[in-house]
C-alpha cells in the first residue's frame, strides 16, 4: 500500500516508521517546510525516531509541502494537532485547514483516517463536509473513519504496533477498510460502531488519568497541611490486590494529551447543556499543583530564613515525563515563571532539554550547578540521576516526586 500521513510530528512522524517499517510506501505531508528538509536530509526532531530508524527506511519515504502528492496514496492518514486556544477551547484550525486541502486532491477509494484527539462528532459534522467539496461522497466514494492515536512518548514496552488500534468508520464498510489499514502494522486491531464510539474512548482513557492524577493530587495538599507522609500512603493502598489503582502525586500534568484532551469533551458537552463538573474539577486541580509547589519552596527557604527573591533555585527536571525531551504543557515550566516572577535566580538541568530560549535559559552540568544552589527543586524524576545524592549535596532539597524518601519500614519491602 501507499500510506500518506498529513502531519509529521508526535504522532505522524511514528507511525510513518511504522508503515514504512512494514513494507509500504510512506507520503509525508506537512506545512513545515524546515521540518520537511531536515527529515528529506535524514534528520529527525522526533526523539522517539533517531536518525538510524529514518534512514534505514529512507528509500520507502517522502516527505514534502505538497497536498498533491496524497493524490496517489491507497490510504491518508491526518494526525495534525488539536491545540486549545487561549480560553481554552478547542483549536480546529490546522484540522479543517488539512481537511480542506486534502478534498482539492481526494480521489475515489481512498480510505481516509482522522488520528488527531477531538471532540465526539468532528469526524462526522466537520470533515464529512469539507471532504465532500471534493465531489465525492464520504462512505460511498471513499472511507473516511477516526482512529485515535495513543502515542506515549518514551514507552518501550507499548508500542504502535502492540498497543490496540481502535476504530470507527462513518459506515461498516468504511472500518472494515480502515481495519485493514492498520491490521498491517498492528498486532490488534478494535473495531467499534461508530466515530463517535472512537473519539470519545480516547477522550475517556486521558480523562481517566486525569480524574485521578486530581484526586490524588488533592489528597497530597490535604496530606501535607495534615503532617502526613501522602507517599506513605499511596505505598500502603497500592498493596491491595484488588479495586485500587496506583496513582502518584506530582507537580502538575504535562504532554499535550492530559492537560488539553479532557477541555475538548467540556467544550462539547455546553452544547448539550451538560456541565461536565467531575471534568473541569480535575482540570482546576492539576493546574494548580504548581502553585502548591511554589508555596512548599516558599516554605522550606523560610524555614532556613531565606526569601525566594534572590534565592539561586536549581530546577531538576524540566520535561512533562522522566526520560524524554518534550516540554508541551510541563509544570516544571509554569514553577519557573512563578519563581522568578518572585525574583528567584532560575537555572536547570535536564539532559534531555538543551535550552529554554523563551526563558532565557539552558541545562547546566548538574554537579555545577547544585554547588550554585541555595535550594534543589526535584520536579522531573530523570533516569541515571541519584537524586539522593544531590538532595544530600544542596542546603534545601523540595522533592516533588517522592524519589528521595527512603522506606519507612524495611518489613514493607519483604514478600
Amino acid at each position: 500500500m501507499k500510506i500518506g500521513i498529513v502531519g509529521l510530528g508526535y504522532v505522524g512522524l511514528p507511525l510513518a516508521m511504522e508503515f514504512a517499517d512494514a513494507g509500504h510506501e510512506v507520503i509525508g505531508v506537512d506545512v513545515d517546510p524546515g521540518k520537511v528538509a531536515a527529515l528529506s536530509a535524514g534528520r529527525s526532531h522526533i526523539e522517539d525516531v533517531p536518525d538510524t530508524r529514518l534512514a534505514a527506511v529512507a528509500e520507502r519515504c517522502s516527505f514534502s509541502t505538497c497536498f498533491p502528492d496524497l493524490r496517489a496514496a491507497d490510504a491518508v492518514l491526518i494526525c495534525v494537532p488539536t491545540p486549545l486556544t487561549a480560553n481554552r477551547e478547542p483549536e480546529l484550525g490546522p484540522l479543517l485547514s488539512a481537511a480542506r486541502a486534502l478534498s482539492g486532491v481526494l480521489r475515489r477509494g481512498q480510505v481516509i483516517v482522522l488520528e488527531s484527539t477531538t471532540f465526539p462528532g468532528t469526524t462526522r459534522d466537520y470533515l464529512v463536509p469539507l471532504l465532500e467539496e471534493s465531489g465525492l461522497r464520504a462512505g460511498t466514494d471513499f472511507a473516511l473513519a477516526f482512529s485515535p492515536e495513543r502515542v506515549d512518548p518514551g514507552r518501550v514496552d507499548y508500542t504502535i504496533a502492540t498497543t490496540p488500534k481502535v476504530v470507527g468508520g462513518l459506515t461498516a464498510a468504511c472500518t472494515e477498510r480502515a481495519c485493514e489499514v492498520y491490521a498491517s502494522i498492528c498486532e490488534r486491531v478494535v473495531p467499534v460502531g461508530t466515530p463517535e464510539v472512537a473519539e470519545m474512548s480516547k477522550l475517556l482513557e486521558n480523562i481517566f488519568r486525569s480524574v485521578n492524577i486530581a484526586l490524588v493530587n488533592e489528597m497530597s495538599m490535604l496530606a501535607d497541611r495534615m503532617g502526613i507522609d501522602i507517599w506513605e500512603v499511596v505505598d500502603a493502598a497500592s498493596t491491595k490486590p484488588f479495586g485500587f489503582m496506583r496513582f502518584e502525586p506530582g507537580p502538575g500534568m504535562g504532554g499535550h494529551c492530559l492537560p488539553v484532551d479532557p477541555f475538548y469533551l467540556t467544550w462539547r458537552a455546553r452544547e448539550y447543556d451538560f456541565a461536565t463538573e467531575f471534568i473541569e474539577l480535575a482540570g482546576k486541580v492539576n493546574q494548580t499543583m504548581p502553585y502548591f509547589c511554589l508555596e512548599q519552596i516558599e516554605r522550606a527557604l523560610n524555614d532556613a530564613r531565606r526569601s525566594v527573591k534572590g534565592a539561586r533555585i536549581l530546577v531538576l527536571g524540566v520535561s512533562y515525563k522522566p526520560g524524554v525531551g518534550d516540554i508541551r504543557e510541563s509544570p516544571a515550566l509554569k514553577l519557573i515563571d512563578l519563581l522568578q516572577a518572585r525574583g528567584a535566580e532560575i537555572s536547570y538541568h535536564d539532559a534531555y532539554v538543551p535550552e529554554l530560549p523563551s526563558r532565557g535559559l539552558a541545562n547546566r552540568e548538574l554537579d555545577e550547578a547544585a554547588q550554585d544552589a541555595d535550594l534543589v527543586a526535584i520536579v522531573t524524576a530523570h533516569p541515571d540521576i541519584d537524586h539522593a545524592h544531590v538532595a544530600r549535596s544542596v542546603p534545601i532539597a523540595v522533592d516533588f516526586r517522592g524519589v528521595t524518601r527512603a522506606p519507612r519500614h524495611a518489613g514493607a519491602l519483604l514478600p
